[in-house]
């Protein structure tokens, strides 16, 4: 293995960004992973209810509004199926269209895992000075409305860590 000697190695001019919000990303969703685990749910499945849960939406609706991609979507949907905690359903304005109803068993373990993901998020925040994370929250809301609210078109395009199924 070759090492770049530091004078060859270009210098920063500004922090490494993506690196901490890759790596802290990262951690995180691995934090939110284990506690849902807890109550038998996937991140996406949880994400998944709690849209559904807003009104009535289409599985490609759904698979928009949690950023997934059609096959994840199908395969989570059909997860949510088996476990009694979702129906597709024909929708009531446009027969042609099928929406993604959430059983009573949906909407409590969707309440369950909404509690879960408050914990892991509450721990997380609560480990910063309520300055540091008023500030956080307020820049990370920012710029996901802002700058980053849109992936941007690319040649080779960047794909989302792969959650392992239970």
């Amino acid at each position: 293995m070759t090492t770049t000697p530091a004078a060859r190695q270009p210098a920063r001019t500004v922090p490494d960004v993506t690196g901490y919000l890759m790596h802290t990303g990262h951690v995180l969703n691995t934090r939110l992973s284990a506690a849902l685990s807890e109550i038998g749910l996937l991140q996406r499945e949880q994400c998944v209810l709690v849209h559904a849960l807003e009104g009535e939406h289409t599985q490609g609706q759904l698979a928009e509004m949690a950023r997934m991609d059609k096959t994840t979507m199908v395969v989570t949907v059909d997860g949510l199926e088996k476990a009694g905690f979702a129906e597709r359903r024909p929708s009531s304005t446009d027969r042609r269209a099928r929406i993604i109803h959430v059983t009573d068993a949906g909407a409590e373990i969707a309440a369950r895992g909404q509690e879960v993901v408050d914990r892991v998020h509450r721990e997380v925040l609560g480990s910063l000075p309520a300055a540091q994370r008023d500030a956080l929250v307020g820049a990370l809301e920012s710029l996901a409305a802002g700058p980053l609210a849109q992936p941007v078109p690319s040649d080779q395009p960047v794909r989302r860590a792969r959650q392992n199924r239970r």
